[in-house]
């Protein structure tokens, strides 16, 4: 067995990286243990020949003066990555003959596209606008959501300003619902628009996307705000939260694939793991930090040696009934620079059917992601993880070939590219991302930011055991690199409270 841990972190994505970085900085005995040979989980890269390939993630909020990143980078005394802002954040195709909606950093640019392009709906608008500001502020002071005791709920409270009881009677309400309240239900073009814009951050269309979610992400390209394209590639946030973990005393152990979180009689940890060659480890711990996705928990959690969960009945019910969230599509292609269109944005979205709307990222030129001249492009698109899952490997590489042809023909009817312009081409599924995450069914993104899943309603990073945290894209704010890094900041938190201390962000 290995030396006692105060801590153990399960995960080496953002969530747990900024985790066991906090912790680390704060003179706690952590090591943080990832399945893979390398950091990042979904923010991670890869390389294929000369070109880096981002595997999920594509863009970063949170690195403006007070985002989420921001602070804990300065608080942690690291330089922030070298990042180019997005402007437009994503130029939006609704493929109805239409012009392409430009989602500009400037709030009056962006003002004046949305008054051409959706005549009618201003006060839509100006109603998130109002409500991001409330929920802008109460995030600022770091609440805790959901409340699971009494120290969550003094943070909480200290959060709550008279803006956010003003806007509490909005907590059950979907964005369809502030469509409706403001007179704007009978603007489909509006409605084909926030449905694509949404589905990216919160899994789900208008209808049911939590309202006080969606006006926020619905303001994160415009200033003070903004989306941000890292050069190199989206490896560099792991590096720097993992330089930082090592700097202050802490570990990071890859290729240690978890297989069992004992819960023994002293209420302390027993870390089972394993290495591909099969070889065993043991790690004890007083306490866990836990970023994989909690459907794995039900699975992973027993009570000492026996096979029987250490999850309250009911804790453990909950997590096995969470619908599961998207897989993804992704095609990985390089190309010469000059066959993309002129001025092409770095992110663009087009709706369609068959295989469905495609989220676009194209590197810069001299951004570290290819060679002088030529450009990395990745194209995602959402699926149903099960389908893909249940397939034999026959079936599955079949439908992967039909895929692959089906999204790089959209690309070059779309785009103008030539058949025979790709340098390089392939496809990956949810069971690529399965073997390269770990997550269940390649599954990506959190917990679908339904009204009834959001916030005070959502799954708390405290869970009914003692000394078992949750941090991840399924937990409070949600998904993205910020909103993992905050969900991470909320954990240590309430671990170091646990233990008598505090930790406040500068």
């Amino acid at each position: 067995m290995e030396p006692e841990q105060d801590v153990i972190v399960i995960g080496g994505g953002i969530a747990g990286l900024t985790a066991a970085a906090l912790l680390a900085h704060e003179n706690i005995n952590v090591t943080l243990l990832e399945a893979h040979h390398q950091l990042g989980g979904c923010a991670g890269t890869f390389r294929r020949g000369p070109y880096t390939f981002d595997v999920g993630a594509t863009q970063v909020a949170g690195l403006e003066p007070g985002g989420s990143h921001a602070r804990i980078f300065r608080h942690l005394g690291l330089v922030p990555p070298d990042a180019e802002q997005l402007d437009p954040g994503c130029v939006v195709d609704l493929a109805d003959g239409s012009a392409p909606i430009h989602l500009w950093h400037d709030p009056d640019r962006w003002h004046q596209e949305r008054a051409h392009q959706f005549p009618g709906s201003e006060r839509f608008w100006a109603l998130c606008s109002w409500l991001h500001q409330q929920n802008w502020a109460f995030a600022g002071h770091d609440p805790v959501l959901p409340v699971r005791n009494g120290w969550d709920l003094q943070r909480t409270l200290k959060a709550i300003g008279l803006g956010t009881l003003a806007s509490s009677p909005f907590s059950l309400m979907s964005v369809a619902d502030l469509l409706r309240l403001c007179g704007c239900a009978d603007q489909p073009r509006l409605r084909r628009f926030l449905d694509l814009q949404l589905r990216l951050y919160s899994q789900e269309p208008s209808e049911r996307t939590a309202a006080l979610y969606g006006a926020t992400v619905l303001q994160m390209v415009q200033a003070p705000l903004g989306l941000w394209h890292l050069h190199g590639s989206m490896q560099v946030l792991s590096e720097l939260l993992a330089s930082a973990i090592r700097r202050d005393g802490g570990e990071v152990s890859l290729k240690r694939r978890v297989t069992r979180l004992e819960r023994t009689k002293t209420n302390h940890w027993i870390v089972h793991g394993q290495e591909r060659n099969g070889t065993s480890h043991q790690w004890r711990c007083q306490e866990l930090i836990c970023s994989l996705p909690p459907q794995c928990l039900p699975a992973l959690v027993t009570q000492g040696d026996s096979q029987r969960s250490a999850l309250p009945a009911h804790y453990g019910n909950r997590l096995q009934s969470l619908q599961a969230p998207s897989g993804a599509l992704v095609l990985y292609g390089a190309l010469d620079r000059s066959l993309l269109p002129h001025d092409c944005p770095l992110h663009l979205q087009r709706d369609g059917e068959d295989p469905g709307s495609l989220f676009v990222s194209v590197s810069r030129d001299g951004d570290g992601r290819a060679p002088s001249g030529q450009a990395t492009l990745i194209a995602s698109v959402f699926t149903d993880p099960r389908q893909w899952a249940e397939l034999s490997e026959p079936e599955h590489q079949k439908r992967k070939r039909k895929t692959l042809e089906t999204m790089r023909s959209t690309l070059e009817s779309w785009l103008g590219i030539p058949t025979q312009g790709w340098n390089h081409l392939e496809l990956s599924t949810p069971r690529a991302f399965a073997h390269w995450t770990g997550r269940p069914q390649g599954i990506v993104g959190g917990l679908g930011q339904h009204p009834h899943h959001f916030g005070p309603f959502g799954l708390a990073s405290r869970t009914p055991v003692p000394g078992l945290w949750l941090c991840g894209d399924s937990i409070y704010p949600g998904e993205g690199t910020a909103g993992v890094s905050l969900s991470a900041l909320m954990a240590c938190q309430q671990l170091m409270a646990r233990r008598g201390s505090s930790l406040r962000l500068g």
